[in-house]
């Protein structure tokens, strides 16, 4: 079951948060969480590499909507959460939304 959080009062304070291609770490139900945004919008994805676990969200963002490990730069798309060259298994992807009264995160 999906449970949502709401983790910004607006889109507008957001974007005054995250700068374009940067990413923060949110915590959700003990789960860490990777927020991005890139010039596509808002993304996030689970915080650890599914290849050696490494946060994600210590990498970048590249013009392709791939967030990039810091590690050993797996690439991973913030839409699909598939590695670009398929080394490793997908990196879990959640829903965001944004609605009147914020921008809220979406996990299973």
């Amino acid at each position: 079951m999906k449970k949502w959080y709401r983790v910004f009062a607006s889109r507008a304070e957001a974007e005054d948060r995250i700068a374009e291609n940067t990413m923060v770490s949110l915590n959700a139900e003990g789960r860490k969480i990777c927020l991005a945004r890139t010039k596509s919008g808002f993304f996030a994805v689970d915080d650890a590499c599914p290849h050696m676990g490494d946060r994600l969200s210590n990498g970048t963002v590249n013009y392709l909507n791939e967030v990039i490990c810091p590690w050993h730069t797996y690439r991973y798309h913030l839409q699909s959460g598939e590695e670009c060259r398929q080394r490793s298994a997908p990196v879990a992807v959640h829903e965001i939304e944004e609605r009147e009264d914020g921008l809220y995160l979406g996990v299973e």
